[in-house]
């Protein structure tokens, strides 16, 4: 069986994401390098796969497929039998799963992802920092955060006692928050979530894209 080709760019944490996933999966899998400072990804070679020219972008057999939630999503059904199990093993736990990945989608993302571009990517293009923006979305985000602590209080992992595709959603935006914008306090601050982001920041497959 071919391996998976990975249209994507070491720098971007949605590739990170993925690579991190079929490392967990122990799958086998090609990284084809879009080369973003280049504009690699808004050329026709490039759109033809992802017409959005974002990455990144996989090919599995005749399938292709982008946006990262969705590959993981898919990699975690196709190679459900191998490697971490993301989804839990009945359909409680999978729901659980589900629902978190919507959280961090619907109320995590939002806030953060918000913060990160004002602190590190509008810098990057050349404008300034919108510091008004920056703390009503602080805001917003402390009150998911609170949330999350408690829920930690009671399990180990977002959807459970074992790491799931919840978690791992988690991971690039909320690396950008402690390692970039100096934001590390919302995690330090809460016991249980703190807790949580060392144990999952530390997996060895998500680690190996930094060394």
């Amino acid at each position: 069986m071919a391996a998976i080709k990975v249209h994507g760019y070491h720098a971007s944490m949605a590739t990170v994401m993925v690579l991190c996933c079929l490392n967990e999966k122990e799958v086998e899998y090609e990284l084809v390098l879009v080369d973003l400072p280049t504009g690699a990804h808004k050329k026709p070679e490039y759109l033809a796969l992802n017409p959005f020219g974002v990455v990144p972008t996989i090919q599995d057999g005749d399938l292709t497929l982008y946006e990262s939630r969705a590959i993981i999503r898919y990699l975690a059904k196709k190679f459900r039998g191998q490697g971490t199990n993301f989804l839990g093993s009945t359909l409680s736990e999978e729901a659980l799963v589900y629902q978190w990945c919507e959280v961090e989608g619907q109320s995590f993302n939002p806030p953060a992802l918000s913060i990160v571009s004002q602190i590190v990517f509008v810098p990057m293009r050349g404008g300034s920092t919108d510091e008004a923006a920056v703390e009503m979305n602080v805001e917003k985000l402390e009150k998911v955060l609170d949330i999350y602590e408690e829920r930690l209080s009671k399990s180990k992992y977002l959807a459970g006692d074992f790491f799931s595709l919840a978690d791992l959603q988690h991971l690039p935006c909320t690396h950008y928050l402690v390692n970039a914008c100096g934001k590390g306090d919302l995690i330090s601050s809460r016991k249980h979530v703190n807790a949580w982001w060392e144990d999952i920041s530390s997996r060895p497959t998500w680690k190996i894209n930094f060394t």
